[in-house]
């Protein structure tokens, strides 16, 4: 059953309260989520936010909603698509997540995001090193826009120099 777009009809609180649950448990089924996402999506969905709010803390205490969860899921999936940590940082705020979790997530996670610069530049550029400069300024550009900074960066285009 695909969730519906449309808002939930007018329920006894108690009702509305279950039916929000389930809805919110039919997200997190599908993938993690953050508290703000989850707000959001139920939200539109029509229900109260003084519903919304206490079914996310029950779900928050029974650890099926968890912002770390989250973080840790989302640098993940973002790192396989080849995105950096620049990136990932500004995605998670939008997200609603604290930037202290954002710097804990990136802190742990086991990527060296230099090596993941270099493997981007080379999957979108090819082995060989920039031959010139102007090419040089447009794979790191490509590179500040997937979210890498410019130590990372550089190391990239340092890896592909020596490779030649």
């Amino acid at each position: 059953m695909l969730p519906s777009s449309r808002p939930e009809p007018d329920l006894e609180p108690a009702d509305a309260e279950g039916a929000c649950r389930l809805r919110a448990m039919d997200l997190l089924a599908r993938r993690e989520h953050s508290r703000l996402e989850l707000e959001r999506k139920l939200g539109a969905r029509g229900f109260e936010p003084g519903v919304i709010a206490q079914v996310l803390d029950n779900l928050m205490r029974d650890r099926l909603l968890d912002e770390d969860r989250f973080v840790e899921s989302f640098i993940r999936a973002r790192a396989r698509k080849g995105q950096g940590p620049m990136r990932i940082r500004g995605e998670l705020v939008q997200r609603g997540v604290d930037d202290s979790s954002v710097s804990a997530g990136l802190a742990n996670a086991p990527r060296d995001w230099a090596a993941l610069a270099a493997e981007v530049r080379t999957k979108r550029f090819g082995a060989s090193a920039p031959a010139d400069f102007g090419e040089r300024a447009r794979q790191a550009k490509f590179l500040q826009y997937r979210g890498f900074d410019g130590d990372q960066i550089r190391a990239a285009l340092d890896m592909a120099a020596d490779s030649d």
